[in-house]
């Protein structure tokens, strides 16, 4: 994929601060635009209302005059549009954008993002004049549940308090290193906005905060709200000007399926073709010698993975209206008898024991009810005691859990690592940051330090380091599984991970240490969102499904990241959707003139399947190189590494 070059973008957008404070405001870029307005003339625009309208240096500037108002149409029109810009309103000036402009009757119509104190949107009427005759607030619609939001019942109002805002995040620890940025209006100021019109669903994301949704409920057309169709149109109101810059535009109507394309370095079989699982380990299942993929609800057996078993009932999912049963998988002989079991963590974790081969469904046991917070967990012997334990998130704090040596079917041991409001629900790691020996556990917001002896009592010491970042609408923060490893190879474990699971962005984090010994650690970008060139040219969103292993066998691990397509479902909640769902392996490379003395080159594993929330590194054939296998939305996969 390759990198759009804006014009716009601020200088201070390479460099970026670990910290995001409150005052942060960044722009930034979700999606490839159609068309970019050139704001050079007004040729491309007509004059409708009482209002002057005038291109300067870039800009739209529109001025009401008193007690009135106006619009500058575009000369293009859309049905679904994507909708991008910069604004500044001034004074005590309105300022807005309408969509679908079209007749009605002896006048007109559209979907009105209003833009004052507060962002609102209305459906209007307008006479042939363009004054403004009717305004009608849009009841609440969007979130992550549907694309065509569905018919208006009495109780939806109290699906958002505020008409049209999602809740307010709860207030973080006051050591965060990274907090929510401040996306409120900045009046007098330049905001950014995002907005996507899609079939009767307009959502609008202002200065990269959370949706503001609204419903069209049209109700003189079948399939009400959806056919609307007309040009879109700035608008200035009241008493002062507004000013627009950067006007990108996408007819989002219209969608690329990319040729398929696949890594020489790599054969692909798809060993499934529907949608069960975000997920998938490998381990000898029937004890024949061959390793064996389980995938959500199937058993996938090796050499040849042709015939699969089901361990639980298996109904396939809706990409477009349901996540599946699992988020991670994870497999161990948990209860010691020679035949590998299955932990599987979704909304609660869930063992399930191998029946010793016997033809039939696997018993299952819910271990641990508590872990709905993690989409991401990591299975890893922690404590180096020969049995590795589940690193998650619970109740807001870091957590692992033991299964009981006595019978592993019962609720397991959990442990404490943080206070409450640490734990995040992506992004989870483990390694030896510190070099004592000991494995320590890292998130968005940083790593805990383990102590000599464990207790399920004292907390672990914590050292705060933004390993995420807000942005890109999406209310939290952190990616998927975390890598360690010596990136640069300076004796020191650096840490490579996703920034934020359902936006943009990943990056590989050099340790420093002073002549102290205290530990800092340096952030080299490697993607970002549109609005910045990512290595390679390499740039997607979604990043939902990562892990590390040596894939070029040359002694140094890489990082293996994926596109979770739909990952909040079917719609545009979630910036960028619809773009390819895309495999990548970026290679380290050690290279002492780069920065921070190492290179990642991203080579494109697929670009038609992406990754679930979990993907698995193993030599699945014994063959001394590592196999790569992923669960997705269109199927299950190996990719053998040639």
């Amino acid at each position: 994929m390759k990198f759009f070059s804006l014009s716009f973008v601020f200088s201070c957008l390479a460099v970026v601060t670990f910290a995001q404070s409150v005052d942060t405001f960044e722009t930034s870029l979700t999606f490839m635009p159609d068309d970019t307005v050139e704001a050079t003339s007004l040729d491309p625009w007509q004059v409708i209302g009482d209002a002057d309208w005038q291109a300067r240096n870039g800009e739209l500037i529109g001025t009401a005059k008193a007690g009135s108002s106006g619009w500058l149409v575009y000369d293009s029109a859309y049905q679904d549009i994507g909708f991008h810009a910069l604004f500044k309103n001034t004074g005590n000036s309105e300022t807005g954008i309408l969509f679908r402009l079209e007749k009605n009757g002896d006048g007109m119509k559209g979907v009105f993002i209003s833009i004052k104190e507060e962002v609102l949107p209305y459906q209007v009427t307008l006479d042939a004049q363009g004054k403004e005759l009717t305004r009608e607030k849009l009841r609440y619609a969007g979130g992550i549940w549907y694309r065509l939001a569905p018919p208006p019942v009495e109780e939806d109002d109290a699906q958002a308090p505020g008409g049209n805002r999602i809740p307010p995040r709860p207030k973080p620890p006051v050591d965060l290193p990274v907090t929510p940025p401040n996306t409120d209006l900045r009046p007098g100021e330049w905001n950014q906005i995002e907005i996507f019109m899609d079939l009767n669903v307009i959502r609008t994301f202002l200065n990269d905060g959370s949706e503001i949704g609204g419903a069209v409920d049209d109700t003189t057309e079948a399939n009400t709200g959806i056919h609307g169709y007309g040009p879109f149109a700035l608008y200035v109101g009241g008493a002062g000007e507004v000013r627009f810059k950067d006007i990108m535009l996408k007819d989002i109507s219209v969608r690329e399926t990319p040729e398929e394309e696949i890594s020489s370095r790599f054969t692909m079989q798809r060993i499934n073709d529907m949608y069960y699982s975000w997920a998938a380990d490998a381990a000898d299942f029937n004890r024949d010698g061959h390793l064996d993929v389980v995938a959500g609800p199937y058993i996938y057996y090796g050499p040849d993975f042709t015939k699969h078993k089901e361990i639980f009932p298996a109904i396939t999912g809706s990409p477009s209206l349901e996540f599946p049963y699992n988020r991670v998988q994870d497999t161990y002989d948990f209860n010691n008898d020679g035949w590998p079991d299955v932990l599987s963590s979704a909304f609660s974790t869930t063992l399930y024991i191998n029946p010793k081969g016997e033809s039939r469904r696997w018993k299952s046991y819910n271990i641990l009810p508590d872990v709905s917070q993690s989409e991401i967990t990591d299975f890893v012997d922690l404590d180096q005691d020969g049995r590795p334990e589940l690193v998650y998130s619970g109740n807001g704090s870091v957590r692992y859990a033991k299964p009981r040596a006595e019978d592993p079917t019962q609720p397991w041991e959990e442990f404490t690592v943080s206070e409450q409001g640490y734990g995040m629900s992506h992004g989870i790691g483990t390694g030896d940051i510190n070099g004592d020996g000991r494995i320590d556990i890292l998130n968005a917001v940083g790593w805990w330090e383990q102590p000599e002896a464990l207790d399920d009592e004292s907390r672990w010491e914590y050292h705060p380091v933004a390993f995420g970042r807000y942005g890109h609408r999406a209310r939290g923060i952190g990616g998927s599984l975390m890598a360690v490893y010596d990136a640069n190879g300076d004796g020191l474990n650096d840490v490579v991970t996703n920034l934020n699971a359902h936006g943009f962005g990943f990056a590989w984090y050099e340790q420093r240490r002073d002549d102290d010994g205290n530990i800092t650690f340096e952030r080299h970008m490697l993607s970002d969102d549109y609005s910045e060139k990512g290595v390679g040219d390499v740039t997607f969103s979604q990043p939902h499904g990562a892990t590390f292993a040596d894939i070029d066998q040359d002694g140094v691990k890489d990082f293996i990241v994926g596109k979770r397509y739909f990952t909040h479902l079917d719609n545009y909640y979630d910036p960028d959707p619809y773009s390819p769902p895309v495999l990548y392996w970026y290679r380290t490379v050690r290279n002492p003139d780069a920065p921070g003395g190492a290179e990642f080159v991203p080579e494109l594993i697929h670009n038609r399947s992406g990754a679930g929330s979990e993907i698995t590194a193993v030599d699945l054939n014994k063959d001394g190189a590592v196999d790569i296998i992923t669960s997705t939305n269109v199927g299950t996969f190996i990719f053998w590494n040639k």
